[in-house]
Order: structure tokens, then C-alpha cells, then sequence
């Protein structure tokens, strides 16, 4: 018998030491997902009569699936460029246009998974449609790839004009055979924007902005799209004509991570 109360209180004081531990260790928790700060807002609360068409969201894009980090087909931008593109808009509805977003803030995790596409050369199902004629092994060196974007900053935004009314456009379906980026607007994927020479995310000479071979309508096109934005303060990358950010930047130094998705901001 008293080997057996012995027992029982090793057995009591054991079990008192566990107790004490597990109440004293701390709880295991999930790491909390990044929020934007709170100068990021959604596009829709400002401007909300610009068409949003947010590509990386669909498996139309050039890597051929949804992009990490796009939860929901929302704009996200500072505040400021939110405001300048709202006056853009205000402008180009007297003429009968309207602004038409592909991207706007993105994520440092879809720049990686840019990256990791890239490096995979074996996966080119999209290079009929949006680099035909660049070889994938010089996505990197020839600048359409890199390890950092200015939209992972929130003041850059690509863009084009949709003359008004604006008409739907089909969605993509997976596996369809794909056209040229570069060709006649009626032979290209159907967008229901103006003809502005190539589409967008085209990996081609032919979408530097000033290339001499665009001129006609398509020329026009741009140009409208350019010098409406550099009026309110935006700056155009020279190789895309569809690329332009907002001057000054809230955040030059800076490459978020937070999710497209409105939760992000809904304490902005």
C-alpha cells in the first residue's frame, strides 16, 4: 500500500508539472496577414467610374494562371494617385472615354511568382499570345521580367481608354487557341478598349510607347492616354505603353506584400 501512494503522488506531481508548463508556454498563433498602410485606398472609393479589368486575378495573364497574392479584382493605390486618376477620368469622360485599369498595386509575392515562371523555360503556354517573338530565356535580360516592380510601391498603375458606352469583353477561356499580341486589333484577343496597337502585356518592341512603326489612330490612342495622365503628374515607362506612375511617390523605397483584396485596406 505505501508503495503504491508513493506511486500515485510521483503520478500527481508529474501531471501537476504539465499542467504548469502548458500553462505557462506561449500560445502557438498564425502569423497575421500583412494590411496596406493606411495612405493605400481602393480605387473603386475614389474614382468608382473607372472599369477595372484586373488581369492577374484570371489565367488570362502571361503566365497562364491566377497570380500569387490577387484575392479579389480590386485596385489598390495611395491615395494621391487614386485622386489624380479620378481627375484623369473627370477629364476624358467629356470626351467620351474612360480610363480602363489592368493592374494596379502589386504584391512582392506575384513579382516572385513572375520570377519562378520565368525561370521555369519549359512553360510557354502563353507565348503565342503575349511574347511570340522573344525567346523566354531573355525575359530577365531584356527587362520584361524583374525581381522588383514600381507597382509593389502603390503609385503605378497600368492602364488604357475604352470609348464610351463600354461594350463587355468575353472572358478567356483556358486552352483557346491564342493570337498575337502584336496583330490587327480584329485578329487579337478581344478587348473592349481603343486600338492602341498591341495588347496589353505585350513583350514586344511594337508596345514601346513611341515606336515609329504605330502611327494612324493607334498612335492617337496612345498619345491621348499619355498626355491626359502627364497632366495630372503621372510618368510614362517608355517600353509599355499601358505603364505610368505617380510622381511624387508616397513610397519610393518601399515593395509591399500585402493581398489585393479589400480587406487590406479597410482600416484606410
Amino acid at each position: 500500500m505505501t508503495r503504491l501512494i508513493s506511486a500515485l503522488r510521483v503520478l500527481t506531481a508529474s501531471a501537476a508539472a504539465l499542467l504548469t508548463v502548458a500553462a505557462t508556454a506561449p500560445a502557438a498563433r498564425a502569423t497575421p496577414e500583412p494590411v496596406a498602410p493606411r495612405e493605400f485606398v481602393a480605387l473603386r472609393t475614389v474614382a468608382p467610374t473607372i472599369i477595372q479589368e484586373m488581369r492577374y486575378l484570371t489565367p488570362h495573364n502571361f503566365v497562364g494562371e491566377p497570380v500569387d497574392g490577387y484575392r479579389q479584382p480590386v485596385c489598390l493605390v495611395t491615395r494621391p494617385t487614386a485622386e489624380a486618376l479620378r481627375t484623369a477620368q473627370r477629364k476624358l469622360l467629356r470626351q467620351g472615354y474612360s480610363l480602363k485599369v489592368y493592374d494596379c498595386y502589386r504584391p512582392q509575392r506575384a513579382v516572385d511568382h513572375f520570377v519562378r515562371w520565368a525561370e521555369d523555360l519549359q512553360d510557354e503556354r502563353m507565348k503565342p499570345e503575349f511574347y511570340p517573338r522573344v525567346d523566354k530565356s531573355r525575359l530577365f535580360a531584356d527587362g520584361y521580367i524583374a525581381e522588383k516592380s514600381g507597382h509593389s510601391r502603390g503609385s503605378t498603375v497600368d492602364l488604357t481608354l475604352v470609348k464610351l458606352p463600354a461594350l463587355p469583353t468575353r472572358p478567356y477561356r483556358p486552352g483557346e487557341k491564342l493570337a498575337p499580341c502584336y496583330g490587327p486589333k480584329a485578329e487579337r484577343f478581344p478587348d473592349n478598349s481603343v486600338d492602341m496597337g498591341t495588347g496589353f502585356d505585350c513583350f514586344d518592341t511594337l508596345s514601346h510607347t513611341d515606336d515609329p512603326r504605330v502611327q494612324g489612330e493607334q498612335r492617337v490612342n496612345r498619345q491621348l492616354l499619355k498626355s491626359t495622365l502627364a497632366g495630372v503628374g503621372f510618368t510614362n515607362l517608355p517600353e509599355e505603353w499601358w505603364h505610368f506612375t505617380h510622381k511624387p511617390e508616397i513610397f519610393p523605397d518601399s515593395y509591399f506584400d500585402f493581398p489585393v483584396a479589400w480587406r487590406s485596406v479597410m482600416g484606410s
